[in-house]
Order: structure tokens, then sequence, then C-alpha cells
């Protein structure tokens, strides 16, 4: 189905050059041909009490995990997890989502079948979903088991993102300890015993990692794959990283690490539940800190899709940021890292990548409708409209 032609009409536009304005966009084949002051009778117009922004795109999401196992160890069929995550996505905003797939060694949820399981049936279901699946594939990197596979992954396009994760040398400190691995186990599906087993087999492969490592990235590079170093402790360990290739500091555990990597022309990215509680909730440094101090540049929804939206006017309405600059952390800013240079903002050439919001007194801001391309896949609104019709 070719993608709708319309015009809407909004009384409060997020336009990238700012402030909140009246605008008409016209959309033609999903793109926004034209962004005007003027109205016209043929638009359709949105109520007066509702923002039009761009969408989300959301670099680092894993609560889909959630969704393919709801308890500890409980694995449900992934088309009917990722069916409802396709579906919470649009309800949330997010057009565009970079699910976090872990590559490990580790069996179950996080293991390689999953993850190959994940990517099958995402592609297989495209043309029936709300949001665009692209796949950050998370690199356990001691999945020596893994690598070949990854190499493929790469070479064939088939990830958007690969970043470089090392829980392994965490989980090989805590096999030694007598209630170490417990909650990994349960996520594996194995006594704690055997996790444990694998993990330290694992850690003491570590001398071979960073030739794993270089081969990935140079994968990578060639194919133009934007990467990202997870988690990184210091700036030493960040400019390791850096000098492989990535260009994406993500999760970084202070703010010294977190400013070299903006100071040397990288981005920074954070997770929105944590500007969303006010703390990181694993007791690491604030998001709200990093952005206050300009050594933040991206908001991923981490383990929570309902963070991006609340995170941006929690920022605003603290006053951190004008909530135009706040939106380029979920929308401009993440389209640039993932080399996609046709989202992310309301301007002509765009992606008609789109959201109605409400900000009804006493209560959160939320989604009222989320247009991907010009087509609404979630919300009441515009169902008259030229063109207009569900996925």
């Amino acid at each position: 189905m070719a993608p709708p032609s319309m015009r809407l009409r909004a009384h409060r536009v997020l336009l990238p050059e700012g402030p909140i304005r009246p605008a008409t966009l016209t959309i033609e084949q999903g793109f926004i041909q034209e962004v005007t002051e003027g109205g016209t009778s043929k638009a359709v117009l949105l109520p007066e009490d509702l923002l039009l922004a761009p969408a989300f795109v959301d670099l680092h999401g894993d609560a889909f995990e959630r969704q393919i196992m709801p308890r500890p160890g409980v694995m449900v069929d992934l088309g009917v997890g990722l069916l409802d995550t396709d579906r919470q996505l649009a309800a949330n905003g997010i057009a565009t989502a970079f699910h976090g797939v872990t590559w490990s060694w580790e069996p179950g949820l996080r293991g390689t079948a999953t993850g190959r399981g994940v990517m099958d049936w995402l592609n297989a279901a495209s043309r029936h979903l709300c949001a665009e699946h692209r796949i950050h594939l998370r690199f356990e990197t001691h999945n020596f088991a893994g690598l070949d596979e990854a190499l493929r992954l790469i070479e064939t396009g088939r990830i958007g993102l690969l970043a470089f994760n090392d829980h392994t040398s965490k989980m090989a400190a805590d096999a030694l300890k007598p209630s170490g691995n417990i909650g990994n186990a349960y996520r594996a599906g194995v006594p704690v015993a055997r996790f444990n087993e694998l993990a330290l087999a694992a850690a003491a492969r570590s001398t071979e990692v960073p030739a794993a490592l270089k081969l990935l990235a140079a994968a990578a590079l060639a194919r133009g794959i934007p990467m990202l170093a997870h988690d990184s402790e210091t700036p030493e360990e960040w400019r390791t990283f850096a000098a492989l290739g990535c260009g994406v500091a993500e999760f970084p555990l202070n703010l010294e690490t977190a400013r070299t990597a903006v100071d040397e022309g990288h981005d920074v990215v954070m997770g929105a539940p944590n500007v969303l509680r006010g703390k990181s909730h694993m007791g690491w440094v604030s998001a709200e800190s990093l952005i206050a101090a300009g050594a933040c540049t991206i908001l991923a929804s981490d383990y929570y899709y309902p963070a991006l939206l609340q995170a941006a006017f929690r920022l605003a309405q603290g006053k951190i940021l004008p909530l135009e600059r706040a939106w380029d952390l979920v929308s401009r800013n993440p389209a640039r890292a993932a080399g996609l240079k046709d989202r992310g903002r309301i301007a002509t050439g765009c992606r008609a990548d789109l959201l109605a919001i409400a900000t009804p007194p006493g209560m959160p801001p939320h989604v009222i409708a989320t247009w991907r391309q010009g087509r609404p896949v979630f919300g009441p609104l515009l169902h008259g409209a030229e063109g207009a019709s569900g996925r």
C-alpha cells in the first residue's frame, strides 16, 4: 500500500528551530513536502490543545524482553510477544525502534537462538507492523561461539547498530559468590551451578576478546554500521572503543567519561527512565545531571518505552532544556547517530513520522495519535483524512 498524501494543520507544532507555533504540513507519499505558517481549508485540523511533534527514534530498547519472557524463565511465543511490543511502541510514539538484542554465550532469553528468532520474526512480519523495527545487536564481548554469525549479520546488513557489551566479567565475579547469578540463571533457563560454569569458562578466554572485537569493528566500519560502547567506566576505556570506530558512548558510568566522549566529538546516550525517575536504577550517574552539563546528546527508552515522552517534558518543566532542545535528544539526535537523515524532524524532505500529544492539567503528557510515514498507526484521529487508513 502506497504511503498516503494529506495536509495536516496544528496550532502547536514543535519545529526544529522553535518556538512552538502554528503550521501546516503538506505530506505526499509519506514525506513532508512543505511546512508553511498559513492554513488551508483542505487540511485536517488537530484540536487546538494538542502538540504536533516528531515521532521518537529509539536507539536502545530492550523492553521487548518482558513481552517474550513476562516472568523470569517463562517464555511465550515470540510472535505474540513481539506483536504486543509493536503496539506498545506505536502507543508511546516510537516510529523507529532499535531493539537491543543481546548476542550472548548465555542460553535462554539473551542467547543467540532467541536473538535469531526475534530477527527472523520481525523481518517476516514487517509489513504488518506499526513501527519500523531495526536491530541494535548487543554483542557480548566473550561470545566467541557467536562471532562468525555476528559477522554474517553485519555483512548481510541485517543489523542497524552494533554495541560492545561486557557483562561477562561481572557474571564471572558473581559466580564465586554463594548467591551469585541466581537471576541470570532463571533468565537463561539453566541451574545456577551450570550458569556459573558457563560464565567462568567464557571469562577464562578474556585474552581473546580484543582480536574478536577488531574483527567485528572492521566489518561494521566497512558496512557503515554505527557502533556503541556500553557502560564505559573510564575515559581510557571509552577511548579504547573509540579507537575501534565507536561513535557513541552508551550509558557511561560517570560524568568524566561522558564529558570525554562529547568533548572529542562523539555522542553519549543515556536512559530516559533515568531522567523520569531522577536517578539510575543501578546507582550510577544521573542522566539529568549529564544533560545539564552538556554531556549527554541522546536519550533511549532502555527498559521502559513510555520514558521517552515523559523525560522530554520533565527536562523542559525543570528548565534543564527548552522543549525543542529536549526533543532533539529523543528524535533528531538519535536519527543522526544512526545514520537516518530522513527522520527525527518536522522539516521539508523528512519522513512524516509524527505524534499528537495531549498535556491536560493534572495528567502526564500522553500520545493521542502516532503517524509513520503519514499513515496513522495509533489513535482515533484522522480516520476521515485523505489516504489515512490503519496499517
